[in-house]
């Protein structure tokens, strides 16, 4: 159970990097969505340590 938990959330970490990446290439990135992304996906890497 707890490693199907860690996968999940290691899908959702990469998916927020991939929209981060995609967000910065575009031609005026919007800092406040990047903020949040980036929040985020901080947030799932300290649950993913926290298991």
């Amino acid at each position: 159970m707890e490693t199907s938990h860690i996968v999940a959330l290691q899908t959702k970490h990469d998916g927020l990097e991939r929209r981060i990446r995609e967000e910065m290439n575009r031609p005026s990135p919007d800092d406040t969505i990047l903020q949040t992304l980036k929040k985020q996906k901080l947030q799932l890497k300290q649950e993913i340590v926290a298991l």
